[in-house]
């Protein structure tokens, strides 16, 4: 008879406590939306009896854990790092050898209070201003089609609204005939300055668009005011260094596809009121740091994250648009005469296959190689 191992410890404190201790509480005393409530329990809910458990047979010595089902909600931290890996397999063999470029593009924060009234119009405009600026950038100086790669981020360390774009962005551009890729010069992707100006225009000409074809009459003269009280701020672009090749790039920028607001990690303790977690201040230098909220204030503000249903937080633009992108991909390589990066073992990527180190004979399985598994019906609660 096989043997069952036990589920593997979980972390000293998840995200899942906190909810548990005040979610319900928060749900019956502040108002939230359909998908706020849907988020609360995914995370509560995650990898616990409610969701059922499947086995998990080690495919060395054949000895089986029983695993919890994952819910595998975008808003979970413990249900990205798949969704990471595979993301990350994935650009690996779309890779050119080039040079990868960070941009970061930031919102005014005097968006802040429109990011949640109106989150589908705040994102589509911060998705199409920054990427089109980019895109510019690349007919204007390199004659062709740059590859953008970009991901939505709402928070910052402290879990105050903080909306910004990561953008991954190749250096290099496709002409529009395909006879010709131009590489950037060296380490340099344009000029930041000109990439912010045509960013700021490009944002305060979709807010003038907004005002003058709502429907909403309360909204042109708020939408006037809001163009006011940004067209003379700082709009923040931030390129950051290309690192040493096209595979550390991808590796490092996979981190912020599918990371949530604050993961387990960054928990340090939970009372009944209070909870305490880990930041980075970045206005010194960096250095970490502990912050106390009540329970009901962190709860608001990670629910403030939540994105609306079904909105893509991950987009792809220029050359490496979805439609048409291997022909082009593979064009770029006939280019540069290079040879395509070898195709990697996606059977290792296959959703809850997350390696584990088996307790019995200490080897590292993957559960998404092995054969159909034995689900059970969740428990009544």
């Amino acid at each position: 008879m096989t043997a069952v191992l036990a589920i593997n410890p979980r972390p000293p404190l998840e995200l899942a406590d906190v909810f548990r201790a005040s979610g319900a509480a928060y749900e019956q005393t502040h108002p939230t939306t359909t998908q706020q409530r849907r988020v609360l329990r995914a995370i509560v809910n995650c990898r616990t009896a409610a969701l059922g458990s499947h086995r998990e047979p080690c495919a060395n010595c054949g000895r089986e854990r029983i695993a919890y089902n994952s819910c595998r909600n975008r808003h979970c931290p413990k249900c990205q790092q798949q969704k990471q890996l595979l993301w990350t397999a994935q650009r690996e063999a779309e890779l050119l050898p080039i040079e990868y470029f960070h941009v970061v593009f930031t919102l005014p924060h005097q968006f802040n209070a429109w990011g949640h009234r109106y989150p589908r119009m705040i994102y589509d405009l911060l998705f199409a201003a920054a990427t089109q600026s980019l895109l510019d950038l690349g007919r204007r100086t390199l004659g062709g089609e740059l590859g953008i790669t970009a991901v939505l981020h709402t928070w910052g360390q402290t879990l105050q609204q903080h909306i910004h774009l990561h953008c991954l962005v190749t250096g290099g551009a496709l002409s529009a005939d395909g006879q010709r890729f131009q590489r950037t010069r060296a380490g340099f992707l344009g000029s930041v300055e000109a990439l912010s100006e045509g960013y700021r225009q490009r944002s305060l000409t979709a807010l003038q668009r907004w005002a003058k074809t709502t429907t909403d009459p309360s909204l042109p003269r708020a939408l006037r005011a809001l163009v006011a009280s940004v067209a003379t701020v700082g709009w923040v672009v931030y390129a950051k260094r290309p690192m040493c090749g096209p595979q550390q790039v991808i590796a490092y920028f996979g981190r912020y596809t599918q990371r949530v607001a604050i993961g387990n990690s960054r928990l340090l303790s939970l009372t009944a009121e209070r909870v305490r977690f880990r930041w980075k201040d970045y206005r010194d230098k960096g250095q970490a740091k502990a912050m106390e909220l009540s329970c009901e204030e962190f709860t608001r503000r990670f629910l403030q994250h939540v994105l609306p249903p079904g909105y893509v937080r991950i987009r792809h633009y220029g050359l490496l648009a979805s439609r048409g992108r291997a022909q082009r991909l593979a064009r770029c390589r006939v280019l540069l005469q290079a040879s395509a990066p070898p195709v990697p073992d996606m059977e290792r990527y296959a959703v809850g296959a997350i390696p584990l180190l088996c307790a019995a004979c200490q080897e590292a399985r993957h559960a998404g190689r092995l054969a159909p598994l034995q689900i059970s019906f969740p428990l009544r609660q």
